[in-house]
């Protein structure tokens, strides 16, 4: 097994409710559409019956991508995650030493990562940057812009 993923409890639990519902829902309802428009006729130059296909395809490699995700998943052990150093999960404030400005961001799993709602990728560069560092510690950071810098405020779960 390679290419184990490591994920929140919740992160796995929402890949799990997705392949049920396209297991459950999706998978049947491309099959009626298949099935209704193979009731049409000539399957040849039949649009509708290509589309349900191809759509039927699509279906199929977005579950065998989950079934996989989740056969290659690990769940990260929140209570022995410390906040001492930044890792993973843990909740950051971060100050920008240019402009002053104040960010909290929660380091995650690529797939749960949304910036949104301040859930950091722990494959970013700021956040590549920041594992490790303890609170005071200053980084310095290379992003598409150019160079930012950055302090490190607090660390919590």
């Amino acid at each position: 097994m390679s290419n184990v993923t490591y994920l929140t409890k919740e992160g796995l639990q929402k890949l799990q409710k997705e392949l049920e519902q396209l297991r459950t829902v999706e998978r049947p309802a491309i099959s009626q559409m298949i099935g209704e428009a193979r009731d049409k006729g000539d399957l040849s130059e039949n649009a509708e019956y290509d589309a349900a296909k191809e759509a039927q395809g699509m279906l199929e490699m977005r579950i065998a991508k989950l079934e996989d995700a989740i056969a290659k998943a690990r769940i990260i052990d929140e209570t022995k995650i410390g906040t001492d150093k930044v890792q993973i999960l843990n909740k950051i404030k971060i100050k920008n030493t240019s402009n002053n400005a104040i960010m909290e961001y929660t380091l995650v799993p690529e797939s749960e990562a949304n910036i949104k709602e301040g859930r950091l990728s722990i494959g970013t560069p700021i956040a590549k940057a920041l594992l490790g560092k303890k609170v005071g510690e200053k980084v310095e950071v290379t992003i598409p812009s150019g160079v930012v810098k950055f302090e490190i405020i607090n660390i919590s779960r």
